[in-house]
């Protein structure tokens, strides 16, 4: 989230993506830093996918995350 926060702070534009396990620790982390970052989630658990099941959350997500890096913040 410090990341995300700092590279928008410097114009770039970010979007943080993680699992949905972490919703609620994003919300808390970027009240927290006073931002709200574009966020998206995918389906958790990660580590324990198949390289098919990676590609398939990937696949899935990259419009939104597309969507976010190009449409203006909110």
């Amino acid at each position: 989230m410090h990341d995300i926060v700092d590279l928008e702070s410097r114009g770039v534009p970010a979007v943080m993506l993680a699992s949905d396990e972490f919703v609620d620790a994003a919300d808390v982390q970027a009240a927290a830093l006073g931002a709200d970052p574009a966020r998206v989630f995918v389906a958790h658990p990660i580590q324990d996918r198949t390289d098919d099941e990676i590609r398939a959350l990937a696949d899935a997500a990259v419009d939104e995350i597309v969507a976010r890096l190009t449409s203006p913040p909110a």
